[in-house]
């Protein structure tokens, strides 16, 4: 949904006073084991982005749309209230430019000028020399329902791959708002340069997939870190897409422990909470997912 000029929120004077950010990480003691460490920072809102990774409005795998769809109103709730505070807010709705092709918004990342990036621009999977040996379940990614969505087809290991004739989303879902002062793009160099244009700092990725996209795209927090930004992930506005292995584990603690991987080998996190000063955002366990 468009938010037009004068309406909504978008049109409130912004602050500009510096907002307080808890960073946590996890860090390792002595014997190995990693806990969680926070630490408190002030971050200005003129340096301060939030991407918003490919919240589509429909998806391959019917339970990740779903999920989406029930997160999405939190996460619209948490943009507003993080353009109030004079956050920029930037749209990568992945494979869908097409459809805001006559925007404003999507013009100005086109104008943005362009501004040289320490690295190229290209997915980021996952980085052996830096992460470790990867998390079985996270690297295959594919539909998590028990019976696979339409499309996608085990080989000859198990692990499910989309061969589907069409992809099923056509836009960012409808429930977020992209207001008058928002970019959208999802190519690395145009979120570099609108970043770059505004002296931004500080980058939050949330979106989904974890595992996947919000990791690894050219906009994504691995690519942020490597281009020297400040990155982090609102842990509570994110989800993963995997299959299960067996035995099975719930897909919501496979979610905490991409979380946790993130928190311990590419960046910090923050909650929701840090915008909208309320409580996290949750998924409804109880629904079927």
């Amino acid at each position: 949904m468009f938010v037009p000029a004068g309406q909504g929120r978008a049109e409130k004077k912004t602050e500009t006073k510096p907002f307080p950010v808890v960073l946590q990480k996890r860090v390792a003691d002595d014997a190995g084991k990693y806990r969680p460490v926070k630490e408190t920072f002030y971050w200005k809102p003129e340096e301060t982005a939030i991407i918003v990774c490919d919240m589509w409005d429909d998806h391959t795998c019917k339970q990740a749309a779903k999920r989406v769809a029930e997160m999405a109103p939190a996460m619209n709730e948490t943009l507003k209230a993080a353009r109030d505070k004079g956050v920029f807010i930037i749209h990568a709705p992945s494979g869908r430019m097409n459809f805001y092709a006559d925007t404003p918004q999507r013009q100005r990342a086109i104008d943005a000028p362009f501004a040289q990036a320490p690295l190229d621009f290209k997915w980021k999977y996952w980085n052996d020399e830096k992460e470790g040996q990867p998390l079985d379940f996270v690297r295959a990614g594919g539909c998590g329902c028990k019976v696979p969505c339409k499309g996608w087809v085990p080989d000859e290991t198990g692990l499910r791959h989309w061969k589907g004739e069409k992809i099923p989303w056509t836009r960012q879902i409808a429930t977020i708002d992209i207001a008058d002062q928002d970019a959208i793009s999802d190519n690395g160099q145009e979120v570099f340069n609108l970043l770059e244009q505004r002296g931004i700092k500080n980058v939050v990725l949330m979106g989904v997939h974890t595992n996947l996209c919000v990791c690894g795209r050219p906009f994504g927090l691995r690519q942020m870190v490597y281009q020297g930004k400040n990155a982090v992930l609102c842990r509570d506005l994110t989800d993963s897409l995997f299959q299960q292995n067996d035995p099975p584990i719930s897909h919501f603690r496979g979610t905490e422990l991409v979380v946790e991987h993130i928190e311990k080998k590419i960046c910090p996190t923050i909650p929701s909470t840090t915008f909208t000063g309320k409580s996290e955002f949750r998924f409804d366990e109880n629904a079927t997912h």
